[in-house]
């Protein structure tokens, strides 16, 4: 009897002697990341993948192609503190936001659900000197995701969703790489959490942006923020779908403060100039990457234009993106070469 009573009171004692589940601020804000990605307390059971409280859902109207894989975003905006609302850029969120993609593959990427397996989860933490990236690589269990600044290389089997079997060596980017899609100038950014992209029905089955601002996590929004069409969605614009596709693409590194700003090709959402569109552009460097094309975007000629040659190619040196995908994006590129078949040719023909 004693021995049971002792035995329930060193449970209370502990009990009383931990610290309230969530994320651990001093884990977000270390100088050196911890080893694993569960000391962070981003997840109440990481092996369920349940997120812990404070840490929200979130998705957006078009994922940036990385292999097929599926992707579970989450963010965690600390207690007391909310983001501010952007209407071209990235929302300013405050030092200790932890913005949070997993990547996964099932066997068979027409059912993503069925069998899923964890991968890879990269971070982006605000740090009070800027934002910080750090790449987690998931056991063969699933049960935790261990710190891998060195990147990896992982094979992987699948079938895509238009039922074809891939065999692939899928990179997860080393810490070093993350800056070459993060560049703003100087520093790094988060890429997606931008007002389109998140002006939509999230995963809680809500409008995303009002649900953000209920939650108090975002202050400053409008009662009419901007949205872009999902890429997918053949009711929207043909050139509507393709500029949304590569505004998430492409824009983050060919903009002016990106890491392709010397092409002079721009990619944004908002970018109107036909030239900084790359139609009717000659490159400013040619060579292998330019596949004989002279412009980027020959109108009315995608088999011509150097854009779709280099989203059709995974040849290094050739393929664009340069990173995050060992893949072909076929409906991207139908889609752009679409866009581009549809323009007026040139007057002077050939």
């Amino acid at each position: 009897m004693r021995s049971a009573l002792a035995t329930l009171l060193a449970l209370l004692l502990a009990a009383c002697g931990e610290k309230a589940a969530g994320p651990d601020m001093a884990a977000i804000l270390a100088e050196k990341p911890p080893a694993t990605l569960a000391a962070y307390g981003l997840f109440s059971d990481l092996a369920a993948r349940e997120p812990a409280k404070g840490v929200v859902a979130y998705d957006l109207v078009n994922p940036l192609f990385s292999d097929h894989a599926a992707k579970h975003r989450l963010v965690f905006v600390p207690e007391g503190e909310t983001a501010r609302y952007e209407d071209d850029e990235v929302f300013d969120f405050p030092v200790g936001t932890v913005l949070i993609k997993t990547f996964a593959f099932a066997p068979d990427m027409r059912q993503p659900s069925v069998d899923e397996r964890y991968r890879e989860t990269r971070l982006l933490i605000h740090k009070p000197d800027g934002w910080a990236a750090f790449p987690y690589v998931w056991n063969a269990e699933e049960t935790e995701a261990r710190y891998s600044p060195a990147g990896a290389w992982l094979d992987l089997t699948f079938t895509d969703p238009q039922g074809n079997t891939i065999q692939t060596e899928y990179r997860v980017p080393n810490q070093n790489q993350c800056k070459t899609c993060h560049q703003l100038g100087d520093a790094i950014a988060p890429i997606g959490p931008k007002a389109r992209n998140l002006n939509h029905e999230g995963p809680y089955g809500h409008a995303q942006l009002a649900d953000w601002s209920a939650r108090g996590m975002l202050s400053g929004l409008p009662d009419a923020p901007p949205t872009v069409p999902d890429a997918s969605d053949e009711t929207a614009s043909l050139e509507d779908r393709a500029r949304a596709y590569l505004d998430v693409n492409c824009a983050h590194c060919h903009r002016l403060e990106g890491s392709a700003s010397n092409s002079g090709l721009f990619l944004g959402w908002s970018v109107d100039e036909p030239t900084k569109l790359g139609i009717g552009k000659h490159p400013t460097a040619a060579g292998r990457g330019s596949g004989n094309a002279v412009f980027v975007i020959e109108p009315g000629r995608p088999d011509r234009s150097i854009l779709t040659y280099r989203m059709d190619s995974t040849e290094a040196g050739i393929a664009m993106p340069e990173l995050g995908r060992s893949l072909i994006d076929a409906d991207g590129v139908a889609l752009v070469r679409a866009w581009i078949a549809g323009m007026e040719p040139a007057a002077s023909g050939d």
